[in-house]
C-alpha cells in the first residue's frame, strides 16, 4: 500500500511538474488547426504521409514543452516557495536531480521526433526552430524571464509556433515563393490569425502573472514588468494590448461580414470579444494578488474559447 501510495504521489506529481493541462492546450490547438482549418481548405488533396508527420510534430511539441515546463520549475524553487507554497513539488517528492534529468531526456526526444517527423533536407529549419525552442526555454528559465518584457516576448513567440510548426511543415521553403495556390493563401491567413491572437493573448496573460508573482519576484530581485515599471504601468501596458486585441477581433468580423459567417461572427463576439471588455474592466479596478490569479484564469479560458472557434470555421471552410 505505502509503495502504491508513493507511486500515485509521484505520478502526480510528475503530471504538474510539467503542466499537463497546458499540454492539453498545446495538443488541442494543433489538432483543431489539423483537422478543422488544413483538412477544410484542402479536402481530397491531403498526402498519404500526412497524419504519422502531424502526429509526431505534436508529440514533438507535448515533450519541449513539459521539457520547458519541469526546467522553469528547476531554476523558480525558490520564488515559487513564495508565490505558489502548495503547488511546489521540487524538493519535496521529485529531487532536482532528477528534475535536471527529465528535462534533457524529454528536450533530446523532441528533438530526435521532429527529426522523424519531417525530411531534414527539405524541412531542416523545422528541426532547427526546434532546438531552438529547447534552447530558449531554457534560458527562459534561467535568465530572461527576470528581465524587463524580454521572457514575456519568448514565451509569447514560443505559444504563436504551436500554430506555425503545424502550417511550415505542410510546405517546403521554395513553396513560399513559387506556385504559390489560393488555398495556401487562404490557409496562410488563417495560421497568421490564430498565431497572432496566441501572441497577443499570451503577452498579456504572462503581464498579469507578473503582477500576481510580484511578491516573490521583489524578493529575488526579478525585473519583471511590476518590479521595475510599477503595478499601475504594467496595467496600463496590459490595457493595450488588450484593446489592440479587441480592436483586431472586431476588425475581423467586418470582413467576414462580407461571407455572411453569422455563427462564427455571434461565437467571436458572446466568447472571445465581450470577455475580454470584461477583463479589461476587471484589470482597471484590480489591486489584490487573488484578483489578478482571477484575471489570469479568465484570460486563459479565453485561450481555449480562441482555440475552440476553429470548429465553428469548420462548419464554413
Amino acid at each position: 500500500n505505502y509503495l502504491n501510495e508513493y507511486r500515485m504521489a509521484s505520478e502526480k506529481a510528475f503530471f504538474r511538474l510539467i503542466r499537463l493541462p497546458n499540454l492539453m492546450f498545446i495538443v488541442l490547438s494543433q489538432f483543431l488547426f489539423q483537422y478543422c482549418i488544413y483538412y477544410s481548405i484542402y479536402q481530397g488533396q491531403i498526402p498519404d504521409n500526412d497524419t504519422r508527420q502531424f502526429l509526431l510534430l505534436v508529440l514533438a511539441s507535448v515533450f519541449i514543452a513539459a521539457a520547458g515546463n519541469i526546467i522553469n520549475d528547476y531554476f523558480d524553487i525558490n520564488i515559487d516557495i513564495i508565490n505558489k507554497p502548495g503547488k511546489v513539488v521540487l524538493g519535496r517528492i521529485i529531487s532536482r536531480r532528477w528534475a535536471l534529468a527529465w528535462h534533457f531526456i524529454l528536450s533530446g526526444l523532441g528533438i530526435f521526433i521532429t527529426v522523424l517527423a519531417v525530411n531534414p533536407f527539405s524541412r531542416w529549419y523545422l528541426v532547427i526552430a526546434n532546438i531552438g525552442c529547447v534552447v530558449l526555454l531554457f534560458f527562459y528559465s534561467m535568465r530572461f524571464k527576470r528581465d524587463v518584457l524580454i521572457g514575456n516576448i519568448i514565451i509569447s513567440l514560443l505559444t504563436a509556433w504551436t500554430i506555425m510548426l503545424i502550417f511550415l511543415s505542410k510546405f517546403s521553403m521554395a513553396d513560399a515563393f513559387v506556385n504559390v495556390a489560393y488555398q495556401q493563401v487562404k490557409f496562410f491567413r488563417f495560421a497568421v490569425m490564430y498565431a497572432g491572437f496566441a501572441f497577443v493573448i499570451s503577452l498579456i496573460r504572462e503581464a498579469v502573472k507578473d503582477i500576481e508573482d510580484l511578491p516573490g519576484d521583489m524578493k529575488y530581485n526579478c525585473r519583471t514588468m511590476p518590479v521595475v515599471w510599477g503595478t499601475s504601468a504594467t496595467k496600463v501596458y496590459t490595457a493595450v494590448w488588450l484593446t489592440i486585441l479587441i480592436i483586431s477581433l472586431i476588425i475581423i468580423q467586418i470582413y467576414v461580414l462580407q461571407f455572411q459567417w453569422w455563427w462564427a461572427m455571434a461565437y467571436c463576439l458572446v466568447f472571445i470579444i465581450l470577455p475580454l471588455i470584461y477583463i479589461f474592466k476587471k484589470l482597471i479596478v484590480a489591486q489584490k494578488t487573488p484578483e489578478y490569479h482571477d484575471l489570469s484564469t479568465l484570460i486563459k479560458l479565453i485561450m481555449l474559447t480562441g482555440i475552440l472557434s476553429m470548429i465553428i470555421f469548420y462548419i464554413y471552410l
